[in-house]
């Protein structure tokens, strides 16, 4: 009998780790990894007999431009496949300088963020045909900072669920499902509580939700960038988990029920970027001495109900290994050991379904 007999929800790697905060032209900035490379390492990783299931992607070049041709999907689709892995969550490239615009921008930002996520449908579509697609996510974020928000938060907060309202409807007719990522560096989502009273505002549930990534969720609890939002005491010592798990609650008790996509994740405690993706969770890795998180068990907080039943809401998991040093993202072991984490959440907080036959 397996050791890790559930098989939901599924194991994806994110491949952007191979782009964000990389490719900059300071002395300290890091080229990118291509993409058949963060392929490979995805394929090549191993635990117990158990390999990733997927990848979840980065609709932006050197990776995959947006626009990519009918031709270049097939050919990407064609390497996935050969690799054993699907294709999940797909990253829409809202932000200014990947061709979006803010969401809470001008009405001419806000249209060109509106349709780079008709474009990713596209490309979603494109993927569903040829067989590779294995859910149905398409993220965004509100592409705009903090300190803009508060010009007028009132104002602003609107203008980014009119704008989230339009592109769900889009992403709705085609299938789709938008998550929108809870992290201290995006305005009107930098707390918990913010980004909650942001997807009442928007009024899709099911449709317009969360991406909750555990580095960057933990730090909500902190109360960076809305220190109005803090849920642990300021000199908080990190011994004391009833403090801690009270909080946590707290926390995941409002964000689960939009929750549609989920980061397993570690993080310090602290704020640290790469390049020019700063101000952010810090992403550690998976055994870090230094992580403040009990992995499993914090990730039942997001995956099981306030009655401690599995809501299988979320059909597949993805660790997002943002801004690791490439010579750490060229090891193989960083990757089994990423694995070997996910799997120990999806032990404790999966379950057993029964998957149509291949081919």
């Amino acid at each position: 009998m397996s050791k890790h007999p559930n098989n939901f929800p599924k194991l994806h790697n994110a491949t952007w780790p191979g782009m964000v905060g990389k490719g900059g032209s300071g002395p300290q900035d890091e080229p990118f990894i291509d993409f058949d490379t963060m392929l490979d390492m995805t394929a090549k990783a191993e635990v117990d007999g158990v390999k990733f299931d997927g990848v979840d992607i980065f609709l932006f070049d050197p990776h995959l431009s947006i626009d990519a041709s009918d031709d270049v999907l097939k050919a990407l689709a064609d390497k996935v496949r050969a690799r054993g892995l699907t294709i999940g969550s797909l990253v829409a490239p809202v932000w200014p300088p990947t061709g979006g615009g803010s969401a809470f921008g001008s009405d001419a930002e806000r249209k060109q963020f509106v349709e780079q996520v008709k474009k990713s449908c596209r490309i979603a579509n494109k993927l569903k045909q040829l067989g590779v697609r294995s859910d149905n996510l398409i993220r965004i974020d509100s592409a705009g900072g903090p300190a803009d928000w508060a010009k007028d938060p009132v104002g602003n907060t609107r203008k980014i669920a009119d704008t989230f309202r339009e592109a769900g409807a889009i992403a709705k007719d085609n299938g789709e499902r938008l998550a929108a990522e809870g992290e201290i560096c995006w305005g009107g989502m930098q707390s918990w509580r913010k980004i909650a009273d942001l997807f009442e505002k928007v009024g899709m549930p099911g449709v317009v939700g969360m991406q909750a990534d555990m580095a960057h969720t933990l730090l909500f609890l902190m109360g960076y960038n809305a220190p109005e939002d803090a849920l642990l005491p300021a000199g908080y010592d990190w011994q004391d988990k009833e403090v801690f798990y009270a909080a946590y609650k707290q926390m995941t008790d409002v964000l689960r029920p939009w929750t549609l996509d989920f980061h397993v994740a570690q993080n310090d405690g602290t704020v640290k970027g790469q390049g020019s993706h700063d101000k952010t969770g810090r992403h550690c890795l998976a055994k870090d001495p230094n992580g403040k998180l009990d992995i499993p068990k914090a990730a039942g907080y997001w995956l099981r109900d306030g009655k401690g039943a599995v809501t299988k809401a979320v059909k597949h998991l993805c660790w997002d290994g943002c801004m690791f040093p490439n010579a750490v993202m060229k090891q193989q072991q960083t990757w089994n050991d990423i694995l070997a984490a996910m799997l120990a959440v999806r032990d404790a907080h999966g379950w057993q379904q029964a998957e149509a036959a291949k081919g």
